[in-house]
C-alpha cells in the first residue's frame, strides 16, 4: 500500500495555494476594499505632508523671490540712471544729484536755463539755491527740443515708477523676513538677510552651513578667481553691508565677519528648528568682542 504519511506534505501553513489564496485576500489587507481604504488614508498623509513642507518653504520662496526682484530693478533702475544722466548732462553738464529720484524729478520738470525758480525749488527742496545758479549759468547744449526732452521725461517716469515698486518690495522683505528669521534679522540688516537666504537656498540650507561659508556668501567670483588665478582670498561678502564692520579696524575686519557669521549660523539653526528667540544673546557676544576689538592693546 502506498505509504500516506507524505500524501499532505505542503497542506500545512501554506500547503493549498489557491485555498491559502483566497483566504489571503479576504484578510490582512481586507480584499479590495481594505486595499482601496488604505490606499486612500495613505494619500490623504501623502498630501498632508506634501502641503506641509511647501507651506514650511513658501516663505523662503516669496522671500528668495522677492529679494531677487528688488536687485534686478535696482539694477535696471542704475542703468537708466546712467544713461540719463549723460543725455541729460548734454544740456547741464555741471548737475550731480545722487538721490536718483530727485534727478529724475529735475529731467521731468527742467527743460531750459529758463526755467522758473520756484518750480525748481518744489523739484530740489529747500537746499536749491546753488542747483538753480548751477542750471542758470550751464555751458552745455543750448536748447532741448521739445521731443527730446518728452523721451527724457518717460525714462525718468520709469524710474520713478520702479522706485514705488521698489518701496513696496522692501516693506513685503522687512515684514516677511522678520516672521520667518527673527533671530538673523536682529543680527542684520533684514535685506542682508534675504540676500544670505537667497544664495542659500532656503533657511534650512543656511542653517546647515559652517560660518566660512555663511561669511563667503556674496563673494562666489572673488572666491572663484582666488581659486584660479591666486589672488587674495576675500573675507566677506554679504557681510560688507554691515555698517557696524565700516568701524571696526581693517585688520580685525574677516575676524568680525567671522564672528558674526558664526552667530548668524547659530541664529538660522534657532529660526529653522528650535523657533526660540535668542538673538538677544547672540548680540550682546557680538557687542563684546566688538569692544574688545575697540580696546588699544598693549605693547609687549
Amino acid at each position: 500500500m502506498p505509504d500516506n504519511r507524505y500524501r499532505n506534505r505542503g497542506r500545512g501553513r501554506f500547503g493549498n495555494a489557491d485555498r491559502d489564496k483566497g483566504e489571503r485576500s479576504g484578510r490582512g489587507f481586507g480584499g479590495r476594499e481594505g486595499m482601496a481604504d488604505r490606499r486612500k488614508r495613505f494619500m490623504q498623509r501623502a498630501r498632508g505632508g506634501v502641503s506641509t513642507a511647501y507651506t514650511a518653504s513658501a516663505a523662503d520662496h516669496s522671500i528668495i523671490q522677492a529679494i531677487n526682484s528688488y536687485s534686478e530693478i535696482e539694477r535696471i533702475r542704475n542703468t537708466i540712471y546712467e544713461r540719463l544722466e549723460e543725455w541729460y548732462g548734454a544740456y547741464f553738464p555741471n548737475i550731480r544729484l545722487e538721490n536718483h529720484d530727485t534727478f529724475a524729478k529735475l529731467v521731468s520738470g527742467v527743460s531750459s536755463r529758463e526755467a522758473d525758480d520756484e518750480s525748481i525749488s518744489d523739484i530740489l527742496g529747500g537746499e536749491s539755491h546753488m542747483l538753480i545758479e548751477k542750471i542758470k549759468s550751464s555751458t552745455g547744449f543750448p536748447n532741448m527740443d521739445p521731443e527730446e526732452h518728452k523721451a527724457m521725461k518717460e525714462l525718468a517716469g520709469e524710474m520713478l515708477r520702479l522706485s514705488e515698486v521698489q518701496k513696496g518690495l522692501d516693506a513685503f522683505l522687512e515684514l516677511q523676513t522678520k516672521k520667518l528669521m527673527p533671530n538673523v534679522v536682529y543680527l542684520i540688516d533684514y535685506k542682508i538677510a534675504a540676500e544670505m537666504l537667497s544664495k542659500a537656498g532656503s533657511l534650512q540650507r543656511l542653517a546647515m552651513m559652517p560660518a566660512s561659508t555663511i561669511q563667503l556668501l556674496g563673494a562666489e567670483r572673488a572666491l572663484f578667481k582666488h581659486m584660479k588665478y591666486g589672488s587674495r582670498p576675500p573675507k566677506y561678502g554679504f557681510l560688507f553691508k554691515l555698517p557696524e564692520l565700516a568701524t571696526v579696524s581693517k585688520k580685525e575686519k574677516g575676524r568680525m565677519a567671522r564672528i558674526y557669521a558664526t552667530k548668524i549660523g547659530i541664529a538660522a539653526r534657532a529660526d529653522s528648528m528650535t523657533k526660540r528667540f535668542i538673538a538677544d544673546v547672540l548680540k550682546q557676544q557680538i557687542e563684546k568682542a566688538r569692544k574688545r576689538d575697540s580696546q588699544p592693546k598693549e605693547s609687549g
